[in-house]
C-alpha cells in the first residue's frame, strides 16, 4: 500500500482550514499519512492558530512561515520532508467527504506512466466544477473573461478551453491540473523541484503541470471526487485575470528556456507596468 502526504497553504481564515483540515484527518485512516499545513504569514493571526490548535492526531505537522511567499513556494517548504509515495496538493477551502486519498494514490501508481491526478470537483450545493482544462493561453485566459457577456467565439474558446467540449465521465489524460486538488508522485515532484518559485500567485499550477508531463502523464480522475467552495476563483475578476498574465508574464521573463511553461508567451510585453499585489493570499 503506498504511503501518502497532503499539504494545505494557508492564508487567514482560520474555520475554513480547520474545516479542511479535520475532514482530512477524519476520511483518512491510514495511520503513516502526514498532513502539512503552511502558513503564509497570515495577518490575522491564523497561523499562530493553527500552531496552537490541539489537533488530536500527530499525524499533523503545522509550519508557520516568517513572510508571505505565495502558493507555490510555499508548498515547497515541505518539499524536502517528504517521504511518500504520492503527496496531494490541497487547497484550504477543499473538504472531504469520503475517503478517498490512499485509493486515488493506489489509482495513479496502477497507471503506467501516470504522474499526477486531479479528481472531481464539486461546489457546496452538488454543481459540478469545470477545472480540468487545456494549457492556458494568453487568448483563452482573455476568452474565459469575456465569454459571459459577449458569448460567440469567447464562449467557444472557454468552452474548449474548460474541455467542456469532451467526455469528462471517465478517466482520461488532461493538459491541466488544478492546484486545488493534485495528486503527484513524490518522485516526480521533487525530481522537478515543485513548483516554480517565479509565480508569486496564479498559472503556478498550470505550469507545474507542464513539468510533470515532461515526466509521466497527467489525469483526470473523475470516480472520486470532493467538494471545493472556490472562493476565490480568479477568472471572472478583471482585477485578478490581470494578476494572472502578469504572473504567466513573470515566470516567463525570470525563467530559464528549462524552466516554466509560459516561455513562449511575452506577456510582460502586455503588460509593461502591471505588478502582483502581494499582500493577498491564494
Amino acid at each position: 500500500m503506498p504511503t501518502i502526504s497532503a499539504c494545505i497553504v494557508a492564508y487567514c481564515d482560520y474555520e475554513e482550514v480547520c474545516a479542511a483540515v479535520r475532514s482530512i484527518l477524519h476520511f483518512t485512516p491510514a495511520p503513516d499519512f502526514t498532513l502539512y499545513i503552511v502558513d503564509n504569514a497570515s495577518p490575522d493571526g491564523c497561523g499562530k492558530q493553527l500552531a496552537d490548535t490541539d489537533w488530536a492526531d500527530p499525524r499533523v505537522q503545522v509550519l508557520c512561515l516568517p513572510e508571505n511567499v505565495g502558493f507555490g513556494r510555499g508548498h515547497n517548504a515541505v518539499l524536502g520532508k517528504l517521504h511518500s509515495s504520492v503527496h496531494f496538493i490541497l487547497n484550504p477551502d477543499i473538504v472531504l467527504t469520503g475517503d478517498i486519498l490512499q485509493p486515488m494514490a493506489e489509482w495513479l501508481l496502477a497507471q503506467p506512466g501516470a504522474a499526477m491526478a486531479t479528481p472531481q470537483l464539486h461546489y457546496p450545493d452538488g454543481r459540478l466544477q469545470h477545472l480540468p482544462r487545456r494549457k492556458p493561453t494568453p487568448w483563452l485566459l482573455l476568452a474565459r473573461q469575456l465569454a459571459p457577456k459577449f458569448g460567440g467565439a469567447f464562449k467557444k474558446a472557454d468552452d474548449h478551453y474548460t474541455m467542456q467540449d469532451e467526455d469528462l465521465t471517465a478517466p482520461r489524460r488532461i493538459e491541466f491540473c488544478t492546484g486545488s486538488f493534485m495528486a503527484v508522485r513524490t518522485d516526480v515532484l521533487q525530481k522537478i523541484g515543485g513548483f516554480d518559485p517565479a509565480y508569486f500567485m496564479y498559472v503556478e499550477d498550470a505550469d507545474l503541470t507542464q513539468k510533470v508531463l515532461r515526466e509521466g502523464t497527467v489525469w483526470l480522475a473523475p470516480q472520486f471526487s470532493a467538494v471545493h467552495a472556490w472562493h476565490r476563483a480568479p477568472m471572472r475578476d478583471a482585477g485578478k485575470f490581470k494578476m494572472q498574465l502578469v504572473s504567466m508574464g513573470q515566470g516567463a521573463s525570470k525563467g530559464s528556456p528549462q524552466r516554466g511553461a509560459f516561455n513562449e508567451y511575452p506577456l510582460t510585453n502586455l503588460l509593461p507596468h502591471a505588478t502582483v499585489n502581494t499582500s493577498q493570499g491564494r
